[in-house]
């Protein structure tokens, strides 16, 4: 027997049962979210639950304020659709999101001298410029009001502040989740669970065979207070200066992406997708904590600096760190199939295929555990290998994941069989109808009514084109 000094026997007790609902989402992120409107917008009860006190995960907590991999380099096309263009339009319209339209697209010099410092451009390929694709910057509070709206709007039981502890699971079955808030210690009850932690912390309690794999940590930051204009000026009239500058910014960083700072609809204020840092696993409290005191002694570090030298920059101010550590990886779900490098290197098309990422597809299998019941999973902790996750892991291919996933559970409760025996025709059928392209047929797509605004020419720029 262990030491007592070590472990300590907690007592059994009674918990409550604070709800219940057809479809009980775990994780409010940009899975979760896609995912409890699909269900809510097919005619499941619908309940959301969230850690934090805001809906987005990563994209709005963690701040990676780009939507990208949503374009398709070999048909040309937008590949994500549905949820993702219907969130991305709703922020358009509050003024707080940008991204080239249809006639900006492509390899013209002067269109990526006006779009690259939105991260808007093709970062895949080796030609220069990089062409610009359909990809979009957004604020994220306008994330976090646009998501509280659109779930209001569909009815959806959303309960924040409600961290996830427990998997309720009888005969291989899943019936709920234990979670623990200021109310105290309660259970919510679902026909269907679907796990969208990011972590695949529902999935692994319920035991649910995975892996564990690893990727940078980053503690995201905006900086505000930036001339932007005069900052790619410089670059621009002064390359070589700027080439010696930026790699000891990066230095000082201590790993980033090539672009370090990007624009954000906010003006003055740009987004800084770094610090980056290896070697610390995103389960571990010890690690968690020294991110965020490393990765900010990154940060004011890096403020030093280009204040001093940096043209643009020399008034910049920290406006705020990311309230969530920008974790890419931990456990991995070894589902039904698993998604593999070569997969997504071939452009492999399934039968039941479900959604599309940036020129590679997902089929329906990855989103279920072996030998579980009533669970789905949908983000970037689906069945896939670790390389594999590393490059299908961006915000709208995990929307397009769970708008698969609300909509599997929402028709295999009206059917009255397990998400495992679900007609996956029927899901792709729903799905198309509601507007999201789950990778099913050849070719491009038509152009649909959703897309008017993303496709829309920009009268202003004609003359460039």
């Amino acid at each position: 027997m262990n030491n007592i000094r070590d472990w300590i026997r907690e007592p059994a007790r009674d918990i409550k049962v604070a709800a219940r609902a057809d479809v009980v989402v775990v994780g409010g992120g940009p899975a979760g979210f896609s995912a409890a409107l699909a269900a809510a917008r097919n005619g499941a009860d619908t309940i959301l639950l969230e850690r934090y006190n805001h809906l987005g995960g990563l994209a709005s907590g963690g701040m990676v304020l780009v939507l990208d991999d949503m374009w398709d380099s070999h048909l040309g096309e937008i590949s994500v659709r549905g949820n993702c263009m219907k969130l991305l339009e709703r922020m358009d319209g509050m003024g707080l999101a940008a991204y080239p339209r249809q006639n900006e697209w492509g390899k013209d010099p002067a269109m990526y001298q006006r779009w690259a410092r939105w991260g808007t451009f093709d970062f895949n390929t080796t030609t220069q410029p990089h062409p610009i694709i359909f990809a979009a910057a957004f604020d994220p509070d306008a994330w976090k009001r646009a998501s509280l709206e659109m779930v209001q709007e569909h009815k959806i039981k959303l309960r924040l502040h409600s961290w996830y502890s427990q998997t309720l699971v009888e005969d291989g079955k899943v019936k709920g989740v234990i979670c623990d808030s200021k109310s105290g210690r309660e259970a919510i009850l679902g026909d269907v669970v679907i796990d969208a932690t990011g972590d695949l912390d529902v999935a692994a309690s319920a035991g649910a065979q995975h892996i564990s794999g690893n990727y940078i940590v980053t503690t995201v930051f905006r900086l505000g207070g930036v001339d932007t204009d005069a900052a790619e000026a410089w670059e621009r009239e002064e390359p070589e200066a700027f080439a010696a500058l930026d790699r000891q910014i990066k230095k000082v960083l201590g790993g980033s992406w090539g672009f370090w700072w990007l624009k954000t609809p906010l003006p003055g204020i740009v987004w800084c997708n770094c610090p980056h840092m290896a070697g610390l696993d995103g389960l571990k409290v010890e690690d968690l904590t020294r991110a965020e005191m490393l990765g900010r002694k990154h940060i004011h570090a890096l403020v030093d600096l280009v204040r001093a030298k940096l043209p643009g920059f020399e008034k910049c101010v920290v406006i705020d760190v990311a309230p969530q550590t920008g974790v890419r990886q931990t456990r991995l779900l070894e589902g039904d199939y698993v998604l593999t490098k070569d997969d997504l290197a071939a452009r492999t098309r399934f039968d039941d295929s479900i959604a599309r990422g940036r020129d590679y597809y997902m089929p329906y299998r990855v989103l279920l555990p072996q030998k579980i019941d009533n669970l789905l999973v949908a983000g970037r902790h689906f069945s896939v290998t670790s390389q594999a996750q590393k490059i299908s892991r961006e915000i709208p291919p995990c929307m397009a994941m769970g708008e698969a996933a609300g909509v599997a559970a929402a028709l295999a409760l009206n059917a009255g069989v397990t998400v495992r025996n679900v007609d996956v025709r029927a899901v792709q059928k729903a799905l198309r109808t509601q507007g999201a392209d789950p990778g099913d047929q050849t070719g491009r797509n038509p152009d649909v009514p959703e897309l008017a605004r993303a496709l829309a020419v920009r009268p202003e720029i004609l003359e460039t084109v």
